[in-house]
């Protein structure tokens, strides 16, 4: 949350209000002159695993923030693990956890589009430490997938968490639900991750973009041959 805040107020781009309730996510009036949704131009969900507290109506309010009025939205980490009894949100963000079947560890990744702004600073083929998410109802069909482990230097032995028989295991990825712009990456896991330039690159141009400040690529594609080899 803190590099959040740094990086918006190094650059000058953006005031970020840090929160661990969900009472500003209305579109009803917080009282003593607390800001709601009409304030905001984006959300960043840090890591929020479990079932939020929102009501109803906010959670129509936040999806119409998003689809209808065209604000960003950017998951951290856990922001996959999130919401599961709320289908509209799987929807929005693009799936749900199910599992990190390498827990932490050095994840060989493949950028899939050095043109996006996120992802442009990223060599084609890189490793970093982390914590890599396996989605359940997911499909490359409905993102535009940035990152993703390669599949030809993993290791599926004795893994009981693999439940993904295509081994598509995408590590960032970004999409429009309705106007408005979202992404997703599950970097971030570790406190060391947060110090590294290149993840916080990635998280401050993708908040950018979400934004509207830059432009890239939300068109699905499909998966290099190979595994990006």
């Amino acid at each position: 949350m803190v590099a959040i805040y740094e990086m918006g107020r190094e650059s000058g781009l953006w005031e970020a209000i840090l929160r661990t309730d969900t009472e500003l996510i209305t579109k009803r009036e917080v009282p003593k002159n607390g800001k709601n949704l009409d304030y905001f131009d984006a959300l960043v969900f840090m890591s929020t695993t479990g079932e939020l507290d929102l009501d109803d109506t906010q959670k129509k309010d936040m999806m119409a923030f998003i689809k209808d009025e065209g604000k960003g939205f950017v998951g951290v980490h856990a922001a996959l693990d999130t919401n599961y009894k709320w289908p509209e949100y799987g929807e929005m963000i693009g799936g749900w956890f199910d599992e990190h079947p390498w827990m932490t560890f050095n994840a060989p990744i493949v950028n899939e589009d050095s043109d996006f702004p996120a992802t442009r600073h990223f060599p084609h083929a890189f490793v970093k430490f982390d914590e890599i998410y396996q989605p359940k109802e997911w499909s490359r069909d409905k993102v535009h997938v940035l990152l993703s482990l390669d599949p030809m230097k993993l290791n599926y032995e004795n893994n009981s968490r693999i439940h993904r028989s295509d081994h598509d295991f995408a590590v960032a990825w970004d999409k429009m639900y309705g106007k408005g712009r979202v992404f997703y990456s599950t970097l971030g896991h570790t406190q060391d991750s947060w110090s590294d330039p290149d993840i916080r690159k990635m998280y401050f141009e993708a908040i950018k973009w979400v934004l509207g400040m830059t432009e890239g690529r939300t068109t699905p594609h499909a998966r290099e041959q190979g595994g990006g080899h």
